[in-house]
């Protein structure tokens, strides 16, 4: 199978070494950078239009390189007829890229997979979606200095918390919207739930986590779930979540599997 990658950075990174463990399965044409990019993180080429990646012919497409790249990309690959899977589903939180993504997908041969990321219980909240759901909470909780550079630093005295603090309450488009690089966990936990509007998200600054803490929970006519995971960060990149690579490894996995779950 032929991957090309959207990004050069620590996902990309984690992402070409599975493959490259994995060659006589996968293989790596190329990924699209950004013009500093004059180091590739693997053993492929790197390319600096979509117009160049396309011209690689990949089976598959995988973005790895935040919310900009999903605008850029959508069209043209979707409209070659290669599919595409998405890790920076938070870029979706934004309703003219949604609707610009689903009307490329919808008039292309070729689909949009979003991996579940950091999010558990993607599988089983998308199946009770199904029968019907009443309720979709995501609390996230990280370490208060880990909210560094978002919106917290001017509700917060971040490096004075010590104890827990609720740094944002509301809807998952907000909170989506406000903070941009915590989008992804809130927004695959709307797509694949009850929508923006309807799943409630709490933010946390917790001096007490060393990791980043989600917990999912739900309600409606299949019972009641709450799962919760605490997740490293990647090994490369202590901004960068671990789980966001291996969730791409998990796709490519079930792309080539003969038994898929």
């Amino acid at each position: 199978m032929k991957i090309a990658l959207v990004g050069n950075g620590a996902i990309a990174r984690l992402v070409s070494s599975f493959c490259a463990e994995r060659s006589q399965t996968f293989s790596i044409v190329g990924a699209l950078g950004l013009p500093a990019d004059t180091v590739s993180v693997g053993a492929h080429k790197i390319v600096y239009s979509v117009d160049e990646l396309v011209a690689l012919k990949p089976d598959l497409v995988v973005e790895c390189a935040g919310h900009s790249a999903v605008r850029a990309v959508c069209g043209p690959v979707l409209g070659a007829g290669i599919d595409l899977v998405i890790v920076s589903t938070g870029s979706l939180a934004d309703p003219a890229l949604l609707e610009e993504l689903t009307a490329a997908a919808a008039r292309s041969t070729a689909q949009v997979k979003l991996v579940a990321g950091a999010l558990p219980g993607v599988d089983a909240l998308a199946s009770a979606k199904i029968a019907g759901l009443d309720s979709v909470t995501l609390t996230s909780s990280k370490p208060p200095l880990a909210w560094k550079g978002t919106p917290a630093e001017q509700s917060h005295d971040l490096a004075k918390i010590t104890a827990r603090a609720v740094i944002y309450s509301g809807n998952a488009r907000d909170a989506a919207l406000t903070f941009p690089k915590n989008a992804n966990v809130a927004a695959t936990a709307a797509l694949a739930g009850i929508g923006f509007e309807n799943t409630r998200i709490m933010l946390v600054a917790d001096p007490a986590v060393t990791q980043n803490v989600h917990r999912l929970e739900a309600a409606g006519k299949f019972g009641r779930m709450a799962l919760e995971i605490h997740a490293n960060p990647s090994p490369d990149n202590p901004k960068t979540s671990h789980m966001a690579a291996l969730s791409i490894m998990r796709v490519l996995e079930n792309e080539a599997a003969a038994i898929v779950i």
